[in-house]
């Protein structure tokens, strides 16, 4: 199976900014497990601004873009060397790419990443994505890591897109504010009501939301790729959800089958 998996902030970092240890290397070592047992992984992670608000010491998220990118331009180094260094104790390779919106909008550009993408995987490696903060301006921005990870799904032929949020799935209401709302376990498709359940962004560092969310099941799903929304707080849930078990809330792609006549 080929798996994409997208982890927001949240995951990834205290409130602080600073690594949240703990989660980072649980999340690395269920990762390198499933590699291990033969599936393709694809790692796409935010968390590059976000972690250098932390080594930059800054109050809080910048709203000036040269901030942002200074930020990006510092987390994305730690992101990645934090990376590098636990998955290695697994035996697993990771190698970065950087994308921005030209990069998947221009047909020459999208095919040389999709034909990176496809030599990494044969030579055993972890692609790690991220968006390139550093350099996208509103232009060129895919916008958000949700999408970023649907795009990714799409463009590998992926069977399987796990979203890792801050919450536990796509609820009947906001679970934040109506203690009545209930987790939806299965979606077949993304109705117009289904996106009326949209609600605002989670976390201050985080840039998605449910409505990011809903429009990444909507593109991979179309593709015949199924996709799960489940809370990034336990990584070991992915062991559940990469054998089809009921976690989170699970998209399930559109199939096409062939009859015999």
């Amino acid at each position: 199976m080929r798996i994409v998996v997208k982890v927001g902030t949240s995951t990834l970092a205290h409130p602080t900014g600073r690594l949240n240890i703990r989660h980072v290397e649980e999340l690395v070592k269920v990762l390198s497990d499933l590699k291990n047992a033969g599936h393709e992984v694809i790692l796409v992670s935010s968390g590059a601004i976000g972690m250098g608000v932390g080594k930059l010491n800054l109050p809080g998220k910048p709203s000036d873009m040269p901030t942002k990118q200074a930020a990006a331009a510092v987390g994305q180094c730690e992101l990645m060397y934090t990376y590098d260094k636990l998955f290695s104790q697994y035996n697993h390779t990771v190698a970065q790419i950087l994308l921005t919106g030209d990069d998947v909008d221009h047909e020459d550009r999208r095919r040389n990443f999709e034909n990176t993408m496809a030599r990494l995987l044969e030579l055993g490696a972890l692609p790690v994505i991220n968006e390139n903060d550093t350099v996208a301006t509103a232009e060129i921005k895919v916008g958000d890591n949700d999408t970023l990870g649907a795009i990714v799904a799409c463009s590998v032929g992926a069977d399987l897109l796990v979203l890792l949020s801050d919450i536990e799935g796509l609820y009947t209401a906001d679970p934040r504010k109506d203690p009545d709302a209930r987790l939806i376990p299965t979606v077949g498709a993304v109705t117009p009501e289904i996106e009326a359940l949209a609600g605002g962004k989670g976390s201050d560092l985080a840039t998605g939301g449910m409505e990011t969310k809903l429009r990444a099941a909507k593109m991979v799903t179309e593709r015949g790729c199924d996709m799960v929304i489940t809370n990034g707080q336990h990584p070991e849930r992915l062991y559940d959800i990469a054998e089809g078990k009921a976690v989170g809330t699970r998209f399930l792609g559109v199939r096409t089958w062939i009859g015999n006549g």
